[in-house]
């Protein structure tokens, strides 16, 4: 929430002075960009450069192990839209800038955040994926989804660990996504694009995770902060292996040889999500930043740190949380 103060004080001054603000908003997204560099001790060009580099790295390995990259990208731009779509915040910016300011803004910021992606598939030569992409991401800025339905969607989730019951509705499409991603997989005899299907489902979960909570929300489990991450690691694992498990299972049918290698990825994706979860209150109550994004990153590429990662954060995260829970 601290990024819509600084909107709020923007449109403030630019109400007194004239325009829409959405220049000016854009102008505040990178000096706020540049600041979470800076207070992370990166030059805000060398991070860019550093975080540019990976991307492409990671680009180049992706379609070289699977012939269906370009439909990960695609995921992966959705996902990465979808997070800016989020209804609370569209609301936000529609009170801020109007509704034809709002739409500037979804419009450009769809661009930007897709703009990586788009470059990279047009060097490959998917200039038909890259049209599609385009179309997708500008329909996805102008289309009005309405928080406020005649029907609330089911979940299986309890409401205690809020993080699935709401991530689950906000998501619950790309969910679907995953799981069509691994049925193309097993009717294409393609193990690498499921394996990446079953990875999708724990990179949804753990994007439940991002946002902190209000402190009053911790404090009310009365217990503490050992017995806080542990529940919350033990909730967090069971929901999402519900949502992985059908892949997973799919996968071991169609591909019975590699079962050694999809119970490997499961384990994997369940140790990333841990690590996301004591990157989080590693930071709480502050928001996480590029400190905690840089090492899980790394994680990415070598999943073995988690091995180290996860009881270092643990234990920063008990500290973090020491004085909220005792």
């Amino acid at each position: 929430m601290s990024g819509f103060g600084g909107v709020s004080g923007l449109v403030v001054t630019v109400g007194q002075h004239g325009g829409d603000g959405v220049k000016e908003y854009f102008e505040l997204q990178c000096r706020m960009v540049g600041r979470r560099f800076r207070d992370a001790g990166l030059a805000p060009l060398l991070a860019c450069v550093v975080l540019g580099l990976a991307f492409v790295g990671f680009s180049i390995v992706l379609f070289r192990k699977t012939e269906f990259a370009e439909y990960v990208y695609v995921c992966s731009v959705l996902m990465l839209v979808g997070r800016l779509s989020e209804s609370r915040r569209s609301e936000f910016l529609e009170i801020c800038f109007g509704d034809a300011g709002l739409r500037k803004v979804r419009v450009v910021e769809n661009l930007v955040c897709s703009s990586p992606f788009i470059v990279f598939l047009l060097c490959r030569q998917f200039f038909l994926m890259v049209v599609v992409l385009l179309v997708a991401v500008v329909i996805l800025a102008l289309v009005r989804f309405r928080a406020r339905l005649d029907f609330v969607i089911w979940t299986p989730f309890s409401k205690k660990p809020f993080e699935f019951s709401t991530g689950f509705r906000n998501t619950f499409y790309l969910i679907l996504m995953a799981y069509a991603l691994a049925f193309v997989a097993v009717s294409a005899g393609n193990f690498n694009l499921g394996v990446f299907a079953m990875l999708l489902v724990f990179a949804i979960v753990s994007s439940y995770y991002t946002k902190p909570e209000n402190e009053y929300y911790v404090w009310t489990y009365g217990v503490n902060a050992r017995g806080f991450l542990l529940g919350k690691m033990k909730m967090a694992m069971l929901f999402s292996s519900s949502l992985a498990l059908p892949v997973a299972l799919l996968l071991t049918v169609f591909f019975h040889r590699d079962i050694g290698m999809i119970s490997l990825f499961f384990l994997a994706g369940l140790a990333f999500l841990v690590c996301v979860i004591v990157s989080k209150y590693s930071a709480y109550p502050n928001e996480m930043n590029i400190a905690q994004g840089i090492p899980l990153g790394l994680c990415l590429w070598f999943p073995p740190l988690l091995l180290v990662l996860v009881p270092c954060l643990f234990w920063k995260s008990e500290k973090r949380l020491g004085g909220l829970l005792k």
